[in-house]
Order: C-alpha cells, then structure tokens, then sequence
C-alpha cells in the first residue's frame, strides 16, 4: 500500500502543503471500516478521517440502555463475528463500541481520529479535502459519515412553552435526567417506544404520540423476527429490485427493543404498562399539543402490514420444507385502540415536564461543497454511486439492500462500492 504524498503549492506569500492520498473515507464507524478493508484489499492507498473517535456514533450519541435491534449472531464485519456466549442475546453500547474498536485494529484501517472535515470540493479530476489539520487531495471520496448526524424536530417545536423542557435522543441518557412530571414521547418507531418503555418503568406517566409506525413480534414461530428477515431473504432484496424505493429509505425503524427476556416491545405492551397513546402531533396552538385523529386507520394499517410480512415469512417456510423445524404459525391481538384518545393536551397546566422528540434523524452534508445534495437534504446517488464522480456512500438506508443499515449488512455493500471505485480509478470515469 502506497504512503500519502505530500505536494506543496504556492499560495501568495505562503507554502502551503497539500497532502495527496487516491481515496479519502470519512467517519471511522462500522462503514467507513468496512470501506477501509476492501480498499486494502484492493491496494487502493487511503485515509480514515474521523472527527471524534472509533465508533464516535455509538460511543458519545446513544442513551445509557440502549442495545443492538439485531441478535449477536448478526454482529458481524468482513473477516470479524461475533464470539462471546450468548448468540440470541442483544450487544451493549459499550460492547458494540469494542466490537466496531476491535475490527479497526484486525483490518489495519489507516484512521485519523480527532479531525473534522470542514469541506469537500472538486478539483481537476478529484477532490480537495479541507480538514482542520490540513488538506487533503484526492481522486474517490467515500461517505460514511452516517445517516444520523442531528435529530428532527418540526418547526412548531419553537412553540411549546419554555415550562416544558425538549429533548433529543442525542440529550436524554436515561430517567433520572428529566425533570419530574409527565413525559411527552413523540414517534413510535424503535427509539420512541423504548424511551417510552424506559420512562414508565421509572415511574413517570408518560404519553406517547404515534404517527406511521411499523410493528414486529421480537420472535416468530420461536425464531428472532430477524433470523427470519434474513432466511428468508427479505434483508437481501436489492435497491432496484424495490417497488417505492424513496418511501422505503424513508420508513421508520420498526418496533423492536433487544432484551435478554426477547420480549415485544408494540404498543399493546406499552398501554398495559400504562403509557397513553395519542395521535400524530400535529401543531401548537395557544400553548395546547394538538393530535391528529385517525389512531384506529393508524394501527390497523400497522398491523395489516405485519401480518402480511407473517405470511409471507409462513409461505418461505412451506416451500423451503422447513416448517417441520419450526414452530406452527402464529397471529397476534390486534393492536388496542383507546376508547377516546385525546387529542389535545394543555402544555401550560404542569401535566407535560418534558417532551422528548424520537422523531428521526437526518445526515449532514454542511461540509460537502460539491451540488449533490438535495432539496431536502438528502444526498443524490444510485447504490451508493453518488451524483458526482468519484463521490461514494455506504451506511445510509437501503443503500444496497434493505439491510444496508445494520452492522451485519455493510459488508456486502461495502464490497460492491469499492469495486465500483476501482473501476473508476481504472478507467477514469
């Protein structure tokens, strides 16, 4: 592997040294590792650039109990498994951490921690990398910087009292860090009823608004709902191969929360442990939450789509001769819907102390001065291949595939970038 070349360019008065690497990762998460191995298989001299520290994502922007959604067995990375005890059990922050560490060290990843990316723009036939420690220039450029980088909140958050105190999944790290009172969960997706969960265990009367969710059973047919995903070969169906790709890159994580009890975590197990649900938030006015109605076509569309995924997961069965091995197929209650749900809650009376925004997160490509951003800020590209050439992406949703996002679901897309950047290195375009 070749070392970066140092070129020096008269700047008016000053010297200024550009150092020159063929490709530049930047974050130094399971993706940019990933990258970071096929590249050094490939002999393709690079650079890691990471703002904060290996897994800075996992280690610094996570709430205190969070597991992995997906079963140990699934941790893995290109040459890198899982090994410990418990393969049906659910990894830690702390140990998801030490597993993303672990890999950078067996695969050599040539990473640069402690260096922020200020801006990328493009330059004869590559790019020039301006970090806080110097430029860089380059040919390929690969972003896997994530998907994650800011919460969402929508605009009508300015509007909630200044009694109320708003937080992000980024702010809370557990219960005894909200003031006392009721707590206002918003988004029923993986984060907002684990939060929820969390937040009614300790105690608080809390009220959760949902909007589109997608709800799973932890297991089926005494299997993790996702060995089934993966036997089945659902998580393997390719970008081009999906019906309304935009609506699936934007459909929010399902109901599912990793316990050593492997438990459901739906709403049905939310509203017995006490949490209200209401509808969609849908504005602020005079001080009073406003909720949308409609949580009965809500939750029978929820349902409507988990029993059809059940099924098909019952005909992969019957036609692979596997049933025998597993157990017999099974439906669940449908999701309750409250007598009267309410649809608007007084902010000024004292009943709300926090309001806690599990409404989703967005990627930042502030730094990223080549037009390949769209209007709503997503970045432009087909598979990975970005907008711009030379410009590459992994670890955002349904990259590849539709397991694209998970740890165990970057090797394959990873490997399929890089050759595609090999191939651009070798002939130029």
């Amino acid at each position: 592997m070749e070392n970066p070349r140092p070129d020096h360019f008269e700047t008016g008065a000053r010297s200024t040294v550009i150092e020159r690497v063929t490709t530049v990762v930047i974050g130094a998460g399971h993706a940019g590792l990933a990258a970071s191995h096929f590249l050094r298989a490939r002999s393709i001299d690079h650079v890691v650039l990471e703002r904060g520290e290996v897994a800075n994502s996992w280690r610094r922007e996570r709430w205190d109990s969070l597991r992995l959604l997906t079963p140990n067995w699934q941790s893995r990375l290109p040459g890198l498994g899982y090994e410990g005890p418990d393969p049906d059990g659910y990894l830690t922050m702390a140990e998801v951490t030490e597993f993303i560490e672990r890999f950078a060290k067996v695969s050599g990843a040539p990473v640069r921690t402690g260096v922020t990316v200020t801006s990328v723009r493009r330059v004869d036939a590559g790019y020039h990398v301006t970090t806080d420690a110097g430029v860089i220039r380059c040919r390929t450029v690969v972003i896997a910087s994530g998907a994650c980088n800011r919460p969402t909140m929508p605009p009508f958050s300015a509007a909630v009292p200044a009694s109320v105190e708003q937080l992000t999944p980024f702010d809370y790290r557990g219960p005894a860090g909200l003031p006392d009172g009721g707590v206002l969960v918003v988004g029923a997706s993986a984060t907002g009823v684990q939060l929820a969960a969390e937040l009614r265990r300790s105690g608080r009367p809390v009220t959760l608004s949902a909007g589109e969710q997608v709800r799973l059973p932890r297991t089926y047919r005494g299997r993790d709902v996702l060995w089934w995903m993966d036997a089945s070969g659902l998580w393997d169906q390719r970008y081009d191969e999906v019906d309304d790709l935009t609506r699936a890159r934007r459909l929010p994580s399902p109901q599912l929360v990793g316990t050593p009890e492997r438990t459901t975590l739906d709403l049905n197990a939310l509203t017995s442990m006490g949490v209200e649900p209401v509808g969609r938030w849908a504005a602020v006015r005079d001080g009073r939450a406003l909720f949308s109605g409609g949580l009965r076509n809500v939750f029978s569309l929820a349902d409507l789509k988990m029993n059809r995924l059940l099924e098909t997961f019952d005909e992969w069965a019957r036609t692979q001769g596997r049933d025998a091995e597993i157990d017999p197929p099974e439906r669940f209650a449908p999701t309750r819907v409250p007598e009267r749900a309410r649809l608007q809650l007084d902010l000024r009376s004292g009943e709300i102390a926090a309001v806690v925004w599990a409404t989703g997160f967005r990627p930042d490509y502030g730094w990223l001065d080549v037009p390949v951003v769209d209007e709503k800020g997503r970045l432009r590209h087909e598979g990975g291949v970005v907008d711009g050439p030379g410009l590459y992406a992994l670890g955002l949703p349904v990259l590849r595939r539709r397991k694209s996002t998970f740890i165990y679901g970057i090797e394959d897309d990873a490997r399929e970038v890089v050759d595609h950047l090999a191939r651009y290195l070798a002939v130029g375009r």
